[in-house]
């Protein structure tokens, strides 16, 4: 799933894109929508709220979407949308201006609402680890009181702290030597918070390589899709398992020489290092 770096700078491209300038086409490919008429009203700007995207628009209406696990919005040249290109099957919205179209594909979440409501699709989140006001203080208050709840588990909630995936969870604690299925109230969670926002901070200065990137950025994952692979701290072997409760449970790399030993789900067998060969992990 795409994390908060990616959803923000798609934000970032879609206002770009498309702020400011009035929408001359909009087709949206989702059941029990209201019937609003979007064409010829501005899009005010773009925002993203963890993983979440608004779309706000004039009128007070908001286009909700979510990328969940294999959605992206490409931007092109609203004369490149021909008949051919929007004919594809995958393709969940089109947003268009006179020059820039937005396309999204493969959205996991789209619906339209009042602006005045967003809260009743964002009001959950906890504060968001990459916006410019960010509430450190209340995010590691959040995670505190996750009290026995595993710190890996509590990082990935996103009511506690919004933009965290899988991929800066392990980093951020193996960064700070924390065991994942350690309790959520025994971590040092302000230094794991810490940890997160800079490195995601570091990944929002990497342009989008690509259009239809849905990848965060690092230089190089200490642990993260490295598993059967050696630490590059210890050079012990980085593993991965499975973390929290069914069916929210998530996959969790770690080092078990530089992070407390073995998880509690994680059985000890060899692990391939992944993409050569078959693999013994979910």
């Amino acid at each position: 799933m795409p994390e908060g770096d990616v959803v923000h700078k798609t934000a970032a491209r879609l206002h770009a894109a498309l702020a400011g300038r009035p929408l001359v086409g909009v087709e949206l490919r989702w059941p029990n929508l209201p019937e609003v008429e979007l064409r010829g009203r501005d899009t005010l700007e773009v925002v993203a709220r963890g993983k979440h995207l608004l779309h706000r628009i004039a009128g007070g209406i908001t286009l909700h979407t979510h990328l969940r696990m294999e959605g992206s919005w490409r931007i092109r040249p609203t004369g490149e949308v021909t008949p051919v290109v929007a004919r594809r099957a995958d393709i969940r919205a089109i947003v268009a201006g006179e020059q820039w179209a937005a396309i999204g594909y493969r959205l996991g979440m789209l619906e339209l609402l009042p602006t005045a409501n967003e809260t009743r699709v964002v009001g959950h989140l906890g504060p968001d680890i990459l916006s410019e006001d960010f509430d450190a203080g209340r995010a590691v208050a959040n995670l505190q009181s996750a009290g026995d709840r595993t710190i890996g588990s509590a990082l990935l909630d996103q009511r506690n702290v919004a933009g965290i995936g899988t991929m800066f969870a392990a980093e951020a604690l193996f960064a700070t030597r924390t065991p994942p299925w350690q309790p959520a109230a025994d971590s040092d969670v302000e230094a794991i918070v810490a940890s997160a926002r800079a490195m995601m901070q570091r990944s929002m200065q990497q342009p989008i390589r690509d259009v239809m990137e849905r990848v965060s950025t690092l230089e190089e994952s200490a642990v993260h899709a490295r598993s059967g692979r050696a630490c590059v701290r210890c050079a012990g072997t980085v593993r991965v398992a499975m973390i929290g409760e069914p069916p929210q449970d998530r996959t969790m790399f770690y080092c078990p020489t530089c992070q407390g030993g073995l998880g509690p789900t994680d059985d000890g067998k060899r692990q391939n290092p992944l993409n050569s060969g078959p693999r013994n992990t979910r």
